[in-house]
């Protein structure tokens, strides 16, 4: 399994807009992919969004948000479970 951590930093006027675009927009297409297990979204008091996403293998990328709504482009960082 990978898991996947997309974070954004949203534009203060933007960040319900940013909110309502990874939720409605950007994460429904996942739920057709085999590949996919989950996703989950996490807010701050910072106005920072972060998408928690599960895959089997081949994460893929959320499609790029519109620039209007964020203040720099997002980051992505893909992670594999460690064996304790």
């Amino acid at each position: 399994m990978i898991v996947r951590m997309w974070e954004a930093k949203a534009e203060p006027y933007g960040f319900a807009d940013l909110i309502t675009w990874v939720c409605e927009t950007a994460l429904p297409d996942f739920d057709h992919d085999p590949l996919h297990l989950s996703s989950e979204v996490f807010s701050s008091t910072d106005h920072r969004l972060v998408v928690i996403s599960k895959w089997r293998s081949n994460p893929r990328a959320l499609p790029d948000p519109p620039p209007t709504l964020v203040a720099r482009p997002p980051h992505t960082w893909d992670f594999t479970q460690v064996d304790r």
